[in-house]
């Protein structure tokens, strides 16, 4: 029989869209987007949409930004340096 630790360590936590859309500092129709989109996986429960917290936390994850990937937002910058 396992012990009630190992099942709240194994329990998914869900997010609502409210909070999901709040962990990202997105807007609520931002998030909808990204779902419709496919970037984001959610689940439908009747009329209510969730979000699993590892999904989410993995998605910020995979936006983040590799260093030298925004030289063309700057691109002057090495021209003043010579």
């Amino acid at each position: 029989m396992s012990s009630p630790d190992t099942n709240d360590a194994d329990a998914i936590r869900w997010l609502s869209t409210a909070e999901a859309a709040n962990r990202l500092g997105i807007t609520p129709r931002t998030l909808y987007r990204f779902i419709d989109e496919g970037q984001l996986p959610a689940y439908r429960f009747g009329r209510v949409i969730r979000l699993k917290t590892v999904e989410v936390d993995a998605f910020i994850e995979s936006c983040r930004i590799e260093p030298g990937t925004l030289e063309h937002l700057y691109p002057d910058s090495g021209a003043q340096g010579a």
